[in-house]
């Protein structure tokens, strides 16, 4: 039986939430060169995909934040799922902007938080943490105690997990880069030869040189 790192990487490939194309890199919005892509919001589209994120979330929280008084949803990956999450809780859910809407209330945070819950965030995916930290601080600003984050997914930079741990916000995903990478090579999605180069770039992906790494 699969475990729930496995089977998340696998629903991802399955379902193209997640792409490998080390011949043919992506470009990040940051400029990082990329042999990988991962929207998770196609996940949405799967009801199957979809609940099994929801259920391992919800199970998650019952294990390790027992006390959650409210779910937040980081904008605008996070916000659907998180609301899934909330509603098989029963608890209530906001979602955190990137920055504050420029009319009207000039929200930061939507919904109606209060002053003291308990919250567990929810994230779609961890690249550097650099986003997903600001929907923290924005909720401890507001007075909110946050007990922790929940993600579909990271690609483990040393930097993300640096940047955590100086928040001081524990942080869990479903999955992973290795387990992604070891199922890929199981599954065939990519063969030996692809695979130290798809680990060099995670070492340094700032400075990773896609034609420099295939010579």
């Amino acid at each position: 039986m699969e475990n729930t790192e496995k089977k998340t990487a696998r629903l991802l490939l399955e379902c193209r939430a997640v792409q490998l194309r080390p011949d043919k890199p992506f470009q990040w919005a940051s400029g990082w060169n990329s042999p990988i892509y991962c929207d998770n919001r196609k996940t949405l589209s799967y009801p199957e995909i979809r609940n099994f994120i929801k259920d391992s979330f919800v199970s998650l929280i019952k294990e390790k934040y027992f006390s959650t008084e409210a779910i937040a949803g980081v904008a605008t990956g996070a916000i659907a799922q998180g609301a899934l999450v909330a509603d098989t809780l029963g608890l209530p859910f906001y979602y955190v902007r990137p920055e504050p809407k420029s009319h009207g209330l000039e929200n930061l945070i939507e919904g109606d938080p209060q002053p003291g819950q308990r919250v567990v965030v929810i994230e779609d995916l961890i690249s550097t943490g650099g986003s997903s930290l600001k929907a923290v601080d924005a909720l401890r600003r507001f007075g909110c105690e946050v007990l922790g984050m929940l993600a579909v997914f990271t690609y483990g930079f040393p930097v993300a997990t640096e940047n955590f741990n100086k928040a001081g916000c524990a942080l869990t995903a479903l999955s992973n880069y290795e387990a992604l990478l070891d199922l890929a090579l199981e599954l065939k999605y990519i063969n030996e030869d692809i695979q130290p180069v798809l680990q060099q770039w995670r070492k340094s992906p700032e400075t990773w040189d896609p034609t420099g790494s295939r010579k």
